[in-house]
């Protein structure tokens, strides 16, 4: 029997059908970019050199996996990184090639714009306001701390829903049949 799609699923197939399609119409412009990159180099080309924290911070994404996509992104000429004022400290720079691709790039993220407004009329709600409050919410109760809470409390979940909800199925006597049956309270 299929099972329903969980959130990590349902997201990780709209990324699936998101990204892909950004990528193939960077390739068309004669970009060589990751839909993954975009981020980065927005954040730099509004406010010029800054330091991967600050950049992670600006786009809500984890330092770790930043350091993954500047990595990837110096690889292919899109920034380069010099030393902050503390050695561990990277500075982010656009190179003279992301700076000449900057027109090109902000017509492309236009065009995306317009692409995700489309999305937003068929789906009758801004998805982008959908997921920054999932992330505001997040940010107030990260998910595993509500993944904890939840497991805090197994009395209650190992009661099956019937029980909770003040219903109950019992046994007949006929072939192991149930029937449901509003729960007594004394």
């Amino acid at each position: 029997m299929p099972t329903q799609p969980t959130l990590g699923t349902l997201l990780r197939a709209l990324l699936d059908r998101l990204d892909p399609a950004v990528e193939r119409a960077y390739a068309e412009a004669g970009l060589d970019l990751r839909p993954r990159f975009t981020p980065v180099i927005r954040v730099l080309a509004a406010s010029g050199p800054v330091n991967i924290k600050q950049v992670a911070e600006q786009c809500r994404l984890s330092h770790s996996a930043l350091s993954q996509t500047v990595s990837a992104m110096v690889a292919r000429g899109w920034v380069r990184t010099t030393r902050g004022a503390d050695a561990r400290e990277r500075i982010l720079h656009l190179t003279p090639k992301a700076r000449r691709a900057l027109p090109l790039l902000q017509a492309q993220w236009q065009a995306t714009a317009e692409a995700a407004a489309s999305l937003d009329r068929d789906l009758g709600l801004p998805l982008a306001d959908v997921l920054a409050r999932a992330l505001d919410a997040l940010e107030r109760e990260p998910f595993d701390q509500r993944i904890r809470a939840r497991r805090a409390a197994p009395a209650e979940r190992a009661r099956p829903p019937a029980v909770r909800d003040g219903t109950a199925a019992i046994r007949t006597r006929s072939a192991g049949s149930r029937r449901p049956r509003r729960c007594i309270r004394r």
